[in-house]
């Protein structure tokens, strides 16, 4: 993850609204994506990231306001950018190498590399396996090789790291990262925390709007501090000092953000408080603001 500096958007979105039969699922969306860096659309499964993504993939069209990539709209720009939504793209009956051969003819910057991301990522053995046997993560993986064997200036990426192990999220993150030096945009959506250090720009996508928006360790500093109570009887405690008066329970207890007054010393022995982790950064900005 770099520092965000100003650079030239690859995308421009302004105002978008998408409903379906009455039903508004976007309202008003804003945001620039920079070109050459990764931003991530982070929010809770439900809350329009992937309706969001097939609107920048020209897939939907936005009931109303803009989308310009490259300068064009999205159905003139799609031999600029590879998308793939969450279990969408593979074809059960085909092999997974028929798959990505069946893509990588269709699309002009088809680059073979396919095969080689295919063996990081530990699925060449299964290659000649129908894809209606292979597991949700390795459908992901093959997924994944089929758009990064492609070159283009954009990736739309859509839950790349669901469904998989941490070795195979780390793989991902070194593939999103390669392309990202030679230059390449990546967008990409997740609701979980072990992604949010790989973006050099986050969006918190909340109920169809797009929140906060920033660089991840900036908008880390401005969580509040985390206090952790043990038990049930310590978390009833320390509910009026949190925002909200609201605890997230885990596996090491009960957790809520401490109000800007609370006098920290005069907290039960039992409460600890610490700085805010990236899951903590996650709830923050998804559920309170």
């Amino acid at each position: 993850m770099t520092a965000t500096s100003k650079v030239e958007p690859a995308v421009v979105v302004r105002n978008v609204t998408k409903s379906f039969d009455g039903k508004t699922v976007l309202d008003g969306v804003d945001l620039d994506i920079p070109a050459g860096r990764t931003t991530l659309l982070m929010g809770e499964n439900g809350s329009g990231k992937t309706i969001f993504l097939s609107c920048l993939a020209g897939g939907l069209h936005p009931t109303s306001g803009t989308i310009e990539c490259f300068g064009d709209e999205p159905a003139e720009a799609r031999t600029s950018f590879n998308f793939t939504l969450q279990d969408s793209l593979t074809l059960p009956d085909l092999t997974g190498r028929e798959n990505a051969e069946f893509y990588a003819d269709l699309h002009p910057n088809a680059t073979g590399e396919w095969l080689g991301i295919a063996e990081r990522l530990g699925i060449a053995d299964s290659l000649d396996d129908p894809v209606r046997d292979y597991s949700g993560g390795m459908i992901r993986k093959l997924e994944l090789a089929i758009v990064f064997g492609v070159d283009v200036p954009l990736y739309l990426l859509d839950e790349p790291t669901a469904e998989l192990d941490m070795a195979a999220i780390n793989t991902v993150h070194a593939l999103v990262n390669e392309r990202c030096r030679e230059g390449k945009t990546v967008v990409f959506s997740s609701h979980t925390a072990v992604d949010v250090e790989l973006a050099d720009k986050v969006a918190f996508v909340r109920d169809g709007h797009v929140g906060k928006v920033g660089a991840p360790d900036a908008l880390l500093d401005t969580v509040p501090p985390v206090a952790l109570a043990p038990t049930r009887t310590a978390a009833d405690a320390l509910r009026d000092h949190v925002g909200d008066d609201r605890l997230f329970e885990t596996n090491d207890g009960y957790r809520g953000f401490l109000d800007a007054d609370t006098d920290e010393p005069a907290l039960p022995d039992d409460i600890d408080v610490t700085e805010p982790s990236w899951s903590d950064f996650f709830n923050y900005y998804v559920r309170f603001n």
